[in-house]
C-alpha cells in the first residue's frame, strides 16, 4: 500500500505526476485541509507537500497529529512556522539550489528588460512609430552594463549566480549579506551602504521577519533617480507602497518584479506605472528547474518514509 502524502497547496496535476506514480497523494487542492478531508483521515497524514510561501502554521500542523515532515516543493520555506515544527519533532525540507539558476536567468533578463527598456521598444516598432520616424523621449540611450555597479542582496545559490552573470557582462559587483564570503566581489557592511553604491539592486535574500518590507523608501530613495530595483526572492522583502511612490516621483528609474506581497498580482497603482517590468513569479518555471526540484521532494519523502533524515532539511528547521 502506498503511504499517503497530504498535497497542502495548489500545484497543477501535471506537477505532481511523477509523485503520484510513487505516494498516495489527496489534494486539498489548495483549500484549508479540513474542508476537504475528515478528521480521520487527516489523522492518518504522516507527511505533506506545500509551496514555500503558502502559510502553514501550528494550527493547521495539529491538524495532523502523526505529522513528522513538511516538503516544501522548491527552495523557500518561508510561510511555514519553523519553531513550531520543531516543537512537534516535524522534519522541514526543501530543494536548496534547485531552481537557483534560472530564477538567475530570469533576475538577468527583468533587470536587461527594464534598464534597455525592451517593452518600451517593442511597442515603438508594433505602433509605427519607429517607421514613421516618430520621435520618442523614451528612446533615448540608456546606460549599458559595462561598468554598471550590481548590488546584490543575498548572497546564497541564487545570488552567486546573478553575481556571476553580471559579471561575465562586465559590469561591478557588490553584495550584502549576513556572512561575508571568500568571493571576488566588494563586500558591503549594510544594505543601506550597498544601496548607496549600486545602481542596480538585485534582491536575492531569503525571505523571513527579519526581511519584512527591509527594502523601504529609505532604501530607494539611497539608489537614486538613476537607480533601479529587481526583485526575484519574495514579496515580502519591498514596501510596495513605498515602491510605487518612489517610482511614481521619480525617486529610481525603474523597477522589474517576479514576486509581490499578494499572488496573484491583481491590477493596481503598481501595475499601472509604465516604468516596472512584471513577472507572474515564473524565476523557478523551466522545465530542467522542475524536475530537479521534483528530484528533491522525492528523496525527501522516500527518506522519511524509509525512516532516514531528509537528505534536503531545512538548516534552520
Amino acid at each position: 500500500m502506498a503511504d499517503k502524502v497530504l498535497i497542502y497547496s495548489r500545484f497543477p496535476k501535471s506537477m505532481m505526476a511523477r509523485f503520484a506514480e510513487r505516494f498516495e497523494l489527496l489534494d486539498t487542492g489548495g483549500k484549508p485541509a479540513r474542508e476537504v478531508f475528515s478528521a480521520d483521515v487527516l489523522g492518518g497524514i504522516r507527511a505533506m507537500l506545500t509551496a514555500g510561501g503558502t502559510p502553514l502554521g501550528a494550527e493547521a500542523m495539529d491538524l495532523l497529529p502523526k505529522l513528522g515532515a513538511i516538503v516544501c516543493y522548491g527552495t523557500g520555506y518561508d510561510g511555514v512556522d519553523l519553531k513550531a515544527a520543531a516543537v512537534r519533532n516535524i522534519a522541514v525540507g526543501h530543494s536548496p539550489g534547485a531552481n537557483a539558476a534560472s530564477v538567475a536567468d530570469i533576475a538577468m533578463t527583468l533587470m536587461l528588460a527594464t534598464t534597455r527598456r525592451i517593452l518600451v521598444a517593442d511597442q515603438y516598432v508594433r505602433s509605427g512609430d519607429w517607421a514613421a520616424s516618430k520621435q520618442s523621449p523614451m528612446m533615448r540611450p540608456q546606460a549599458g552594463m559595462p561598468g554598471r555597479r550590481i548590488g546584490v542582496y543575498g548572497m546564497g545559490e541564487i545570488g552567486r549566480k546573478i553575481a556571476a552573470r553580471c559579471a561575465a557582462f562586465e559590469s561591478e559587483v557588490g553584495y550584502y549579506s549576513r556572512t561575508k564570503y571568500d568571493l571576488p566581489y566588494q563586500y558591503f557592511p549594510s544594505l543601506e551602504a550597498l544601496a548607496d553604491w549600486c545602481s542596480v539592486l538585485m534582491i536575492a535574500v531569503r525571505a523571513g521577519a527579519e526581511t519584512q518590507h527591509v527594502v523601504n523608501a529609505d532604501i530607494l530613495r539611497r539608489l537614486g533617480a538613476d537607480g533601479y530595483v529587481v526583485n526575484i526572492s519574495r514579496g515580502s522583502v519591498i514596501d510596495e507602497k513605498a515602491l510605487v511612490a518612489a517610482l511614481t516621483d521619480k525617486t529610481i528609474a525603474g523597477a522589474s518584479l517576479d514576486v509581490y506581497e499578494k499572488e496573484p498580482h491583481a491590477p493596481d497603482a503598481l501595475t499601472a506605472l509604465p516604468n516596472v517590468v512584471f513577472a507572474p513569479h515564473i524565476g523557478g518555471h523551466t522545465l530542467d528547474s522542475h524536475v530537479a526540484m521534483q528530484n528533491c521532494v522525492l528523496a525527501n519523502l522516500t527518506a522519511f518514509f524509509e525512516g532516514k533524515p531528509l537528505p534536503y532539511a531545512v538548516k534552520s528547521a
